[in-house]
């Protein structure tokens, strides 16, 4: 069952859900790319997620073979 809003903005306060306040870290929240501390940035890794970490590292793949290539 998808958690309700209600859920996902309270997993979203909770300051135990943020190591030293960037890195979120949530076992119960599934999503890959939960938006940041400050929704206005952007988006972050749910490094509890093991598809996030996966996601995260292909992306810097990507960056450093493109970086490679110019």
């Amino acid at each position: 069952m998808e958690p309700t809003k209600e859920t996902k903005d309270k997993w979203h306060r909770d300051p135990s859900n943020w190591i030293w306040g960037i890195f979120y870290f949530n076992k119960e929240d599934k999503r890959i790319l939960p938006p940041k501390r400050i929704k206005q940035l952007g988006w972050t890794v749910n490094f509890a997620n093991p598809n996030s970490i996966l996601f995260f590292l292909i992306v810097i793949a990507i960056l450093y073979a493109l970086s490679k290539c110019f």
